[in-house]
């Protein structure tokens, strides 16, 4: 008898038809988050979980699912999982590292460059009829924006996708300064980068990154002190999460001029509304899409389903976040 997975979303076809090669596979077709009640349910004959980074994992869940060994987050981060609590239980998490990197620092570029050159006000001025109305061809003074090559770029946080937004940032001739818990001097030959403490970071940046992990450390770790030490030119881009970023704060600093401007995929909440900060011009707003190509999201697929058959067959899988857990329980299902 096949093992069953029960996976809390619909994810591409190609991970799905990996696993029923090898399990008993269920998929929440409905495009809405899964109810927690029904997420309850579903979890009480599971023997693994393929879960998402809108789902809180944690003791209700595991009280709930007395066959379950393995959660396989179908992201980067798994700050929604009690890593603590599941490993106390011998149960494995793994989670979908490399296969995004690349997507994701290029949508921190896009976020960057169209914040910069005030794409999004141009498209409605021009998509609006505003431009033919107006009668203007072209004007010195119009939709003037920031310059960024040969700029200074802080990066904040600098694991795979800082590292690969730095390399981005070579191209464009930037100064590139990085804050991380650990100084990386390899790394910083390669890609001619700085460490910086992150005040001093954030005061010479013309534009900062942020790809940090949520943790308790780096909670509202961008706040009203920290903006303030920002240049008034200055760009704040966020694809971490949102709450590594104060949001009143923020809305404060764009208000008031203290930074230019702010490109953001990711929020405190999500799915997220904030009617003062969706009200500004000078932020680009994006609905937590920084890993969506066809390419990074089918990468996710096929490395969920790796993971999972790899536990199936005694073996560690390939992205073990616990690894702790080892010594609490061998991989898999006997």
């Amino acid at each position: 008898m096949k093992p069953k997975v029960f996976i809390t979303r619909k994810i591409p076809e190609n991970g799905i038809k990996m696993l029923k090669e090898h399990f008993e596979v269920e998929v929440w077709e409905d495009e809405h988050e899964i109810p927690r009640e029904v997420l309850l349910e579903k979890v009480r004959d599971a023997d693994a979980l393929v879960t998402m980074l809108s789902e809180r994992i944690d003791a209700e869940i595991f009280d709930a699912a007395p066959r379950l060994r393995i959660v396989a987050n179908y992201a980067v981060g798994y700050d929604n999982i009690d890593v603590e609590e599941v490993t106390k239980r011998g149960i494995y998490v793994t989670n979908t590292p490399d296969v995004l990197t690349d997507a994701t620092a290029d949508f921190a570029w896009t976020l960057l460059l169209a914040t910069a050159r005030r794409l999004i006000d141009a498209d409605k001025f021009t998509r609006s009829g505003e431009w033919k109305r107006k009668g203007i061809a072209w004007h010195p003074l119009m939709f003037l924006g920031y310059d960024v090559y040969g700029k200074t770029i802080g990066i904040v946080g600098f694991g795979r996708i800082g590292q690969a937004v730095a390399k981005r940032a070579k191209g464009f001739g930037m100064r590139i300064l990085y804050n991380s818990r650990t100084r990386k001097p390899e790394v910083e030959k390669e890609l001619n980068a700085e460490f910086r403490p992150l005040d001093e970071l954030l005061a010479e940046s013309d534009f900062v990154v942020l790809a940090v992990p949520l943790t308790r450390e780096t909670y509202h770790m961008i706040n009203e002190e920290g903006l303030k030490l920002m240049k008034k030119t200055a760009i704040l881009v966020n694809i971490a999460r949102g709450k590594v970023v104060n949001t009143e704060a923020l809305v404060k600093a764009l208000k008031e001029g203290w930074i230019a401007g702010a490109g953001l995929d990711v929020y405190e909440e999500e799915p997220y509304y904030h009617e003062e900060l969706f009200s500004l011009d000078n932020v680009v707003l994006a609905p937590h899409i920084g890993s969506a190509t066809y390419g990074a999201r089918e990468g996710m697929a096929e490395l969920v389903a790796r993971n999972l058959i790899a536990f199936k067959n005694g073996e560690v899988p390939p992205t073990l976040v616990n690894r702790e857990v080892l010594e609490v329980r061998k991989p898999g299902f006997h």
